[in-house]
């Protein structure tokens, strides 16, 4: 029997329908402003963190092989068939935000709407019902 440490995967997957919802409307009405642009990096920022947090629960909690990086808990997860494999690049690219948003943010572009902003809404929503899926298949078993 594994312990998965259900409460803290479920509290990053509540808050995934509010960040969407945070990117949706940054997509929708982007002006560029700095309010918007600081806007933009937390909710990316958020949305690596909420997903490779969950990675790492699952690999902990199911056994999995150890990650080398951020990128490698995506692949570990998707292996082992944890989400589809149609979020998989998308999900690799936003991880691969992490070091310009967190070590390098002096040089992010903040006037920008990133490319990432309006695809993640329905890529963040598919991940957490993946996920949900996953641990009730595996609660099952």
């Amino acid at each position: 029997m594994y312990y998965v440490d259900r409460k803290q995967i479920e509290a990053r997957l509540h808050a995934m329908p509010a960040l969407a919802q945070g990117m949706q409307a940054l997509a929708s009405d982007w002006q560029g402003s700095l309010l918007q642009g600081l806007a933009q990096e937390r909710a990316l920022h958020l949305a690596v963190e909420s997903v490779t947090d969950i990675g790492s629960y699952l690999i902990d909690a199911f056994i999995m092989r150890d990650a080398s990086s951020y990128e490698d808990i995506l692949d570990i997860i998707h292996g082992e068939g944890v989400y589809p494999g149609e979020l998989h690049e998308t999900l690799i690219e936003l991880v691969k935000l992490r070091k310009p948003l967190v070590q390098q943010y002096y040089e992010w572009p903040r006037e920008e709407l990133h490319a990432l902003t309006p695809v993640l809404p329905s890529i963040l929503l598919s991940f957490a019902t993946a996920i949900e899926d996953y641990m009730a298949r595996e609660a099952s078993n």
